[in-house]
């Protein structure tokens, strides 16, 4: 059996220079410095997200990665670890990055991807996921899973760090003092960071080979020694160093111009936008079907409330329509429902009326104002006082009111400040049911056709976007 000697590297490549002369407190300003670029690179890792959505099923039905979209994905990723290194990633020069997807040969920090021919079909669906979860839980403790609690008798708080951060913020401290990067630590740093961006490559879809659980330290990087297991070489394969070439490059050519790149972005952010609008959309429909009970109103789950005093009542609610359109509230909001269903055995009554009016009740009168429902259950203030003079139903200012032991009142918005009040219907103490409100809501049928119109031109213009410059990309690449 022959054995060939060959620079065998992960095809993730990640390399970096120390800058000679590092300024002693340039770092402690370069997060104002570096937010330009974050700005231009919350949009471009959108289009990365959407563009490789696109290469996940291309892969799945062709076995290939766009060679467009993978360049662009690439230069991403370059930008990204280029500002990474400048900033609190590394901290590794002063030069600022350029604002390119292309590669730049004389900054200090490069990334490339080989491009692969064929990608295996049935990797893709698994190896972004399910056979990264072990370099997740790794790299998790070098990006930002370390730490701490804090607890004392009012509250507590979770405290939590990077070692890459911490790495760096210990060599920015010893810059500070001593005008030197220590370079143990730049070669930790960079090994981190390495090992990183190769994960990133490997869940991207960029490459089959998984990712190596080594720690390649130093700003070149070296050989991978074979282990076994998915995407590596044949264990008849012996490895020397790549020879020092300089930085790596992707072979061929960039066909991102500022245009294509600008028209891919705002094809991806509407890609994604329409989504949003699609997935609301259904989320609606679904609501629409499950909530509603048989007179059509959309009614909410039942909370169950209760209070040792005689009321649970709620806030004060303001209602002014004034300067509304007329069809505003019935055709926006319709009538609303309040339904309760006893569960301390006795009749209930549940009214809405003037605030004003119900305060006049109930004062003197031990009762709970709901505040909010939270999990794990409603938030009340409470009032202290006695019983009241007479039982609800007998008040005449109610504008909507029902008795029995399971009530349900409608009602049709009127403007005003109106509270809800929930008590037995004798006026006793111990209230306790469980309570559901809803509201026919007409409208939400022309807001679940607009949302799944607008999402189907924005899909429809979006991927229009993204089509061009990616054809065109192409063209000239090839």
């Amino acid at each position: 059996m022959s054995t060939s000697t060959i620079p065998v590297v992960y095809p993730v490549h990640v390399d970096a220079e120390l800058d000679p002369q590092l300024s002693r407190g340039l770092w402690l300003v370069k997060w104002l410095l570096a937010i330009p670029h974050y700005i231009v690179l919350a949009f471009l890792w959108a289009a990365f997200l959407v563009s490789s959505v696109v290469a996940f099923f291309a892969i799945l039905f062709t076995a290939r990665y766009p060679r467009a979209l993978f360049d662009f994905n690439v230069g991403v990723m370059r930008w990204s670890w280029r500002v990474s290194y400048y900033a609190y990633g590394a901290l590794g020069t002063d030069r600022y990055p350029p604002f390119t997807l292309a590669e730049v040969p004389d900054y200090p920090a490069h990334l490339s991807v080989d491009y692969p021919e064929r990608l295996s079909r049935g990797l893709v669906l698994v190896k972004w996921w399910l056979l990264a979860i072990p370099h997740y839980l790794i790299i998790g403790l070098f990006a930002g899973g370390l730490g701490y609690g804090i607890r004392d008798a009012d509250e507590s708080a979770w405290v939590g760090f990077s070692l890459i951060g911490l790495l760096v913020l210990v060599a920015a401290v010893v810059l500070l003092f001593s005008g030197r990067y220590p370079k143990p630590i730049f070669d930790l740093v960079i090994g981190l960071n390495r090992w990183v961006l190769r994960v990133a490559g490997y869940v991207a879809l960029m490459t089959d080979r998984y990712p190596p659980f080594s720690l390649d330290q130093g700003g070149h990087e070296s050989p991978i020694e074979p282990r076994g297991g998915v995407g590596t070489l044949p264990p008849e394969t012996t490895y020397a160093a790549p020879p020092p070439s300089g930085p790596p490059t992707t072979p061929g050519r960039t066909g991102w111009s500022t245009g294509r790149v600008v028209s891919l972005v705002l094809g991806s952010l509407l890609v994604l936008g329409g989504l949003g609008m699609a997935g609301g959309g259904l989320t609606l429909v679904a609501a629409d079907q499950m909530a509603r009970d048989t007179d059509g109103f959309m009614m909410s789950p039942q909370e169950q409330l209760s209070s040792d005093g005689f009321a649970v009542v709620s806030e004060d609610s303001r209602i002014h329509t004034d300067g509304a359109p007329e069809w505003f509230p019935e055709d926006l909001i319709g009538d609303v429902r309040l339904a309760a269903e006893s569960t301390g055995g006795q009749a209930l009554f549940v009214g809405v009326g003037p605030s004003d009016a119900v305060q006049d009740y109930l004062t003197g009168v031990e009762h709970d104002t709901l505040l909010e429902i939270p999990a794990p259950g409603p938030v009340y203030d409470n009032t202290e006082g006695g019983a009241p003079e007479a039982p609800p139903a007998e008040q005449d200012f109610w504008v909507a009111q029902a008795t029995g032991d399971e009530p349900e009142l409608t009602w049709s918005l009127e403007d005003g400040d109106w509270t809800a009040v929930l008590m037995n219907a004798d006026g006793s103490d111990a209230v306790a049911a469980d309570v559901s409100v809803g509201a026919e809501v007409p409208a939400i049928g022309v807001l679940i056709a607009t949302l799944l119109v607008l999402a189907g031109a924005f899909l429809l213009i979006g991927a229009l976007l993204i089509a061009v410059p990616v054809r065109a990309a192409s063209r000239a690449t090839s």
